[in-house]
């Protein structure tokens, strides 16, 4: 199977500034998410600043938003086109990055980051959670949700000899895996590396779970809800770490 995208980037930011390119993943991971993170921050009585990092068009921050009342979410975005979107969900969207010249927040001076979708799409995922530690308080929490490069139904089709989902090999077609839509992922994680690599990078993880994928077939979304109940088998990782 090829499926070709709607035209050819020069580079990673060019492919990102698209706007035929998606920018929002499904809304059952972003419920779950927002979920994990209004409990997390139950005990804080005080407003807490939350960073939606990479915020795309604003849609998980817009719904984390009503379960956390009183605190203030700032979407954050390189794109220019991300943010235009987001702005008209979120009352604060500003352009930062990860690397270069760093996010526009001092050190230590947010409660808790969301960062939903975004690693798997990063060259240098190293620093860009150096940067995200650098701008939590002492343990202030993070919330990381990425694809699961060993979801039940890719271990079926490594068997198979077909390239998993989410996987990708060039940015301007899908090539020997099912799928339409090419989204720039770089790097995939499992549930084992995705704990190993956070705590390495100075967190302490908290909790794991799972969320289904809307890109899967309908028939076949009964059995994705139920792989949630091992989120090393579930289609997407939502990971609950705090600063250490």
């Amino acid at each position: 199977m090829t499926t070709t995208a709607p035209h050819h980037p020069r580079d990673l930011r060019d492919f990102y500034e698209n706007p035929d390119v998606p920018v929002a993943s499904g809304t059952p991971r972003s419920v779950r998410q927002a979920h994990m993170l209004a409990r997390a921050l139950a005990g804080t009585k005080n407003t807490a600043t939350v960073l939606d990092i990479g915020c795309g068009d604003g849609t998980a921050a817009a719904t984390a938003a009503p379960l956390l009342t009183g605190h203030r979410i700032v979407g954050v975005d390189w794109s220019q086109d991300a943010l235009k979107r987001a702005r008209t969900r979120l009352p604060y969207a500003i352009r930062g990055e990860l690397t270069g010249a760093g996010l526009p927040f001092t050190s230590g001076s947010v409660e808790a980051v969301l960062f939903s979708e975004v690693i798997e799409h990063l060259v240098d995922p190293d620093a860009a959670l150096e940067e995200i530690r650098r701008v939590l308080r002492p343990g202030g929490h993070l919330m990381l949700s990425t694809p699961n490069l060993a979801a039940w139904y890719n271990r079926a089709l490594l068997l198979a000899g077909v390239q998993p989902v989410f996987s990708e090999v060039s940015l301007r077609a899908i090539h020997g895996r099912p799928g339409r839509e090419v989204v720039g992922h770089l790097r995939l994680y499992t549930a084992r590396a995705l704990r190993e690599f956070v705590a390495a990078a100075g967190f302490e993880v908290v909790r794991l779970e799972g969320a289904p994928f809307h890109g899967v077939p309908r028939p076949l979304r009964p059995l994705d809800r139920l792989a949630c109940a091992r989120p090393s088998l579930a289609s997407i990782l939502l990971l609950h770490a705090r600063k250490t």
